[in-house]
């Protein structure tokens, strides 16, 4: 694995960090004012990477690499 696949892979976790925080703001200020937005977010975002890096090591146990199609599976919504 070379240092292009690492920064993407790294730039990939932001990627669903941002996206699955951004989509549970609007939802946690509707839902439950009480809940301080950030606060939302984090959890939404922690969660999502957490799943993410769950694939990756589970594809990484499997056989001890990790190719391409095992980085972009574990980005897939399957």
């Amino acid at each position: 694995m070379n240092i292009s696949i690492i920064l993407n892979t790294l730039g990939r976790i932001v990627a669903v960090f941002g996206m699955q925080a951004m989509a549970v703001v609007g939802g946690a200020a509707v839902v439950a004012p009480d809940i301080k937005v950030h606060h939302a977010a984090l959890v939404a975002g922690i969660s999502s990477v957490a799943q993410v890096v769950q694939k990756l090591c589970a594809g990484y146990a499997d056989d001890g690499k990790l190719d391409l199609d095992e980085i972009n599976d574990a980005f897939s919504a399957k």
